[in-house]
């Protein structure tokens, strides 16, 4: 559904009053990473509406209608991706990237948002750096003992009152986009560091050109409120205060990075910032391709089940809870799938479907594997053939 009046709402990354509401998605799960160990549990799961505004201004998009105390943020929350040998070895990678560009030795790390602390565990390991993690769904038993020495984790949230922590070096990976308050947020990590001006800063977030390219309907998800794109997320810094010193799209473009340092917030601007007519453009038509697209994977999905084909979904994070929720096709798919131990014997939200372990593939035999992203399509394909299975594979 498509809106038209602006002058409704402040964009809090810019305070423009120039934004307009332009898809809605309404009664989803306003969480998809907590571990629900019953399918009751799972059925009657919370749901909260999602207004997507468009900030005409600096590009910002946001959920106009979020509540955050309808979110929980705690150690139920799975949300680790660094099962996939695909996806730690690209960790490793930029965990070393950082290290070598801003010579990060025998240094003070601060992570905001470190989730199960796999990120600053590698910079402070691979660099012999100290780190200090913020994360209310920090579990201590999932850190290594040989890091232990290294590192120290604040199972809360990172305010103004442990902002004064001398850092050599800030991050904040996949966790801004949760946060409603973006200028405050941004604002008060400047804050923390106004006598710190050789601290450089590095955050990643989704990618929210990606997402309206390929009209990812899975990929808009309660708990992200915000949403970012390369230009959006630059000019955020610098009206904070942050000399932008890199940014651009990473993983398959699925992640925008941005690197800085406190500063004036002057300097030139990046080719890569100049997205806002674009951003535009596809905002425009949004609304009106989703529905086409949902209504193509319900056809799909509902020719399968007429076919009797055994369908299972690979991925059981924030995508596939979307994804099944939103097509909500009684039948058309028994089991989700992850690699993720601690995922397996719980539940999807909203639809309630078990979530299991690869191995139970080997005796179900599916016929159709619906891969939640297309990163991870070979490696899946690799597991299924070591599992003696040969399915058709799809990718969202």
């Amino acid at each position: 559904m498509t809106h038209s009046k602006p002058n409704l709402f402040i964009c809090p990354s810019c305070g423009c009053d120039q934004v307009r509401v332009f898809y809605e998605s309404l009664s989803v799960p306003v969480n998809s990473v907590l571990l629900l160990s019953s399918r009751e549990q799972a059925l009657t799961f919370p749901t909260g509406d999602i207004r997507l505004g468009f900030c005409e201004g600096c590009g910002f998009i946001y959920n106009t209608s979020f509540d955050r105390h309808l979110v929980e943020y705690s150690s139920r929350c799975e949300e680790t991706q660094g099962f996939s040998p695909f996806f730690r070895a690209w960790h490793e990678g930029l965990a070393r990237r950082l290290i070598d560009r801003y010579s990060l030795h025998a240094k003070n790390i601060v992570e905001i948002g470190c989730g199960k602390g796999e990120f600053l565990t590698l910079l402070c390991d691979l660099g012999d750096n100290r780190g200090i993690g913020f994360d209310p769904a920090y579990i201590p038993e999932r850190t290594a003992p040989q890091s232990a020495s290294r590192t120290r984790f604040i199972s809360d949230f990172y305010t103004e009152e442990n902002s004064g922590l001398r850092a050599d070096f800030l991050c904040c990976k996949m966790t801004l986009e949760h946060i409603a308050n973006t200028a405050q947020f941004i604002k008060l990590v400047r804050c923390s560091l106004r006598n710190s001006y050789d601290t450089s800063v590095f955050f990643q977030v989704p990618d929210v050109l990606r997402v309206l390219e390929e009209e990812a309907f899975w990929d808009i998800y309660y708990e992200h409120c915000s949403y970012f794109s390369v230009g959006s997320l630059a000019r955020l810094f610098r009206s904070a205060g942050f000399d932008v010193l890199d940014v651009g799209r990473e993983y398959n473009n699925q992640y925008v990075t941005i690197e800085g340092r406190a500063g004036s917030g002057a300097g030139s601007v990046l080719a890569a910032e100049d997205d806002l007519d674009n951003l535009k453009e596809f905002v425009q038509s949004y609304a009106t391709r989703v529905p086409r697209r949902i209504a193509e994977w319900r056809k799909r999905l509902e020719s399968y089940r007429e076919k009797g084909l055994k369908t299972v979904v690979w991925g059981a994070g924030s995508k596939g809870v979307t994804f099944l929720s939103t097509l909500n096709i009684p039948g058309a798919v028994e089991y989700v799938v992850d690699i993720n131990p601690h995922m397996s014997a719980h539940y999807m939200a909203k639809t309630g479907l078990e979530i299991v372990r690869p191995s139970v593939l080997r005796d179900y035999r599916p016929d159709v594997v619906i891969v939640m992203n297309p990163v991870y399509r070979q490696e899946i394909i690799d597991r299924l053939a070591n599992l003696g299975l040969r399915p058709e594979v799809m990718s969202t």
